[in-house]
């Protein structure tokens, strides 16, 4: 068999960067050997190192979640984003900690200890003694193996900002597509109708070319859009948008995305790119989107509702973690038996959002919480559609004449907080999601771009109308250029 030494030399240089920084960020959880094809293939990602999220199913590395629960997990599958890049002959690196089942704004809930941001403002310290800050969750993992060169591109999954906010901590690009237009088969559920598996990269050309290899129906996925839907939002945003000149874009700025929460270290370098941006020629608008301030409140209620159904299969008898009970327990009694399992398989958070959910799906509870969360859902939705310029080919919503092709906002309220400051889990731990999950509430595609070029990194959020990410990434690419 012939073996390409240079390939060859090109795998074993990321994995020497795992192998020198990983003791000093905690992003990998599982490094894979080299896997080098003896065949040349003209492919998209030939030989390009991407590391996956540990809540995406793998044949050949566990699967688990950050969890004790699934902390042996091995599934008997590859997830259809990672068959998708094997096909494309990506080199698949290994697998990176994430927040337990998804459900964090830190990654400081695994089992595997919290990831380590790996950004260094300019010091004479030495690198792995640096100040120790957040990456962001839940995918700090991914975010920090790419801001600090153990791979080219990694995966994530975001389900109310977990791609966009650790992007923004670590300054790297971090995109959450249009909901269904990336597979979701083989991922591990954290609330089904928001889930979507996220793209980092350095920039956002890598991150534009995992992303097109992946952008694909998946006739397994019931939540996964044809081809025919598709090639029409594609339509509909090069009718809003056609070319690819500034001086023709409409960017809107909402208002209700400027808190007082939000720092003046954020603020600075988020207006610079927004002036940036017009005096290159683009039209900037202010725009209201009046839903804004419920919407985090419904996001949990929902997320956390769709979290305690998820939540229930892990009870010790099919695979994961099985805790027999003591000796005199009632057998006969299921719902006994499976605490035992689940208490000492779930951490805090995730207990927490199960409680939570459960309670909202009560019959006393459901009209109260979970329907009205729902209502405030639809008009988020409705809130994004009436200043959108492009058409929302997933409803009858009218296209708006005098509306934007993209909405730009911070996309976290501050920089990376302390580590040691991270462990509170009160409500402000909650309140980092603030500007994120109102597009993950309508299923709209969202691009952090980091625009700090001085201190902590802090990121820039494209949003527009859904499957228009095409546009998203065109305008994420000028942003990154100022």
């Amino acid at each position: 068999m012939r073996v390409n030494v240079a390939r060859l030399r090109q795998f074993s240089s990321w994995r020497n960067a795992i192998q020198e920084k990983n003791h000093s960020v905690n992003a990998f959880v599982h490094v894979a050997p080299p896997a080098v094809s003896a065949v040349e293939h003209d492919v998209p990602l030939r030989d390009v190192a991407v590391g996956l999220k540990d809540m995406i199913c793998t044949l050949d590395m566990a699967t688990s979640s950050s969890s004790l629960m699934l902390k042996e997990f091995k599934s008997p599958f590859d997830a259809t984003v990672v068959s998708l890049l094997r096909e494309a002959g990506a080199d698949i690196v290994g697998k990176l900690n994430c927040d337990e089942f998804g459900m964090g704004s830190l990654n400081i809930h695994s089992v595997h200890g919290p990831v380590i941001n790996p950004f260094q403002l300019p010091s004479s310290v030495p690198w792995a003694e640096r100040e120790k800050r957040s990456a962001g969750g839940s995918s700090g993992g991914s975010a920090a193996a790419v801001a600090a060169g153990m791979c080219y591109a990694a995966l994530a999954t975001d389900t109310g900002g977990s791609t966009r906010l650790p992007a923004s901590y670590c300054g790297v690009v971090g995109l959450k597509p249009s909901y269904g237009l990336i597979s979701r088969w083989g991922v591990i559920s954290f609330a089904d109708s928001l889930d979507c598996v996220g793209v980092m990269a350095k920039d956002v050309a890598g991150t534009k070319r995992v992303f097109d290899v992946l952008n694909a129906h998946d006739s397994k996925d019931p939540t996964s859009v044809s081809s025919a839907v598709r090639q029409l939002a594609a339509q509909e945003a090069n009718k809003a948008w056609p070319t690819s000149s500034l001086a023709n874009l409409r960017i809107g700025i909402p208002q209700e995305y400027f808190p007082s929460e939000l720092s003046d270290e954020v603020l600075t370098p988020v207006r610079a790119a927004i002036a940036g941006l017009q005096s290159q020629g683009a039209t900037v608008v202010p725009v209201s989107l009046p839903s804004t301030p419920y919407a985090l409140s419904a996001y949990y209620v929902i997320s956390s509702a769709e979290a305690s159904s998820n939540m229930a299969r892990y009870d010790g008898v099919e695979y994961g973690l099985h805790v027999p009970p003591p000796p005199g327990s009632n057998l006969k009694n299921t719902a006994s038996i499976y605490a035992h399992t689940r208490s000492a398989g779930f951490g805090p958070e995730v207990q927490k959002r199960i409680l939570l959910g459960t309670y909202a799906l009560t019959a006393d509870a459901f009209d109260n919480y979970f329907l009205q969360a729902q209502r405030v859902r639809q008009l988020v939705r409705d809130d994004f559609n009436q200043v959108f310029r492009a058409r929302d080919v997933l409803t009858s919503s009218p296209a708006n004449a005098d509306g934007v092709d993209v909405l730009i906002h911070p996309s976290a309220i501050r920089t990376a907080p302390p580590l040691e400051a991270s462990g509170d889990d009160g409500i402000g731990t909650y309140v980092q999601d603030v500007l994120t999950v109102p597009a993950s509430l309508a299923g709209l595609p969202a691009l952090s771009v980091p625009v700090q070029k001085e201190g902590w990194p802090v990121g820039v959020s494209v949003v527009g109308q859904w499957g228009c990410d095409d546009v998203v990434l065109r305008v994420g690419g000028f942003l990154e250029s100022l």
